[in-house]
């Protein structure tokens, strides 16, 4: 009996969830698709007496962010997963770094955009695409670090021992060995972290802040314009907030399609990650 109503509670429960949702999912839809038009994708954010504006910009300068972050955030993540699970699996260094990594996870990412923001912003005296970045980075860090050192984790010490039994140095063994054996895994780390940071608001309104306008710059030694990511940049999700705070209905059904961009996103890199995590399991 006892079972069967812990069962039947678990049920309920998890249909709650699935419910809230594909209503939150259903709504963002609904008021997110007729946004999406023409001008939604190839015009800039602009002021409310511009008549036909979009969100191209802060498309544009999310996908710079993101990759900016990416390209900090996963290579150092991953080392530091490597060093948990290869190198210094249970000596006191490690234990305090699968702390911080802890701690990190569950910090509020305002308090991370605060940190940049007296550590770049405010020396600099301007808001920048780089501290954003690092900021968003910041945020992927630990994500990374523990997904990569649970996937290898999984790998059979067999096939570590096999490569160190023929000589390869152990470094080489993780990199051409174990790597391949959890790449599906590390894989889904990855995209894990960029969802994670894909939807943050906090932090950027500390770092990157925004902007109505793309920023090109003309570099005449290599004949064409350059992102400069050395001042305020625009995103979807600062704009999201400022258009949804607005009072003018234009802005705020913009606001409801940046958000189906984002939640669709996500939706599909959740999807992505998910499936690689099953095939790596297989």
């Amino acid at each position: 009996m006892l079972d069967l109503t812990v069962r039947m509670l678990s049920a309920a429960s998890a249909m709650v969830g699935i419910i809230f949702l594909a209503w939150i999912l259903t709504d963002v839809a609904l008021k997110g698709l007729p946004a999406l038009d023409w001008n939604f994708f190839t015009k800039r954010t602009g002021p409310f007496s511009i008549p036909e504006t979009g969100m191209s910009n802060a498309i544009v300068g999310t996908l710079y962010l993101t990759v900016l972050a990416t390209f900090i955030g996963v290579p150092v993540g991953m080392m530091a997963g490597v060093y948990l699970s290869e190198f210094g699996r249970d000596n006191p260094i490690s234990t305090a770094i699968r702390f911080v990594a802890n701690i990190l996870m569950g910090m509020p990412s305002i308090l991370i955009g605060v940190f940049v923001y007296g550590l770049i912003v405010a020396p600099m005296k301007q808001y920048s695409g780089y501290a954003g970045g690092i900021a968003l980075a910041i945020i992927m860090l630990p994500v990374v670090a523990r997904t990569t050192e649970d996937m290898l984790r999984l790998v059979p010490n067999e096939l570590r021992e096999s490569a160190l039994a023929l000589g390869a140095p152990h470094w080489k063994a993780t990199t051409q060995i174990v790597f391949r054996a959890a790449k599906a895994g590390l894989l889904t780390g990855g995209l894990l972290a960029i969802a994670r940071v894909s939807g943050e608001t906090a932090p950027l309104l500390f770092t990157a802040f925004n902007n109505n306008h793309f920023i090109w710059f003309s570099d005449s030694g290599i004949g064409h314009y350059v992102y400069n990511l050395n001042q305020p940049t625009p995103n979807l999700t600062v704009t999201i907030f400022q258009y949804a705070m607005s009072p003018y209905k234009e802005w705020k059904q913009q606001a409801w399609g940046g958000s189906l961009l984002i939640t669709a996103s996500v939706l599909v890199l959740s999807v992505i990650a998910r499936a690689l995590l099953q095939r790596n399991k297989i």
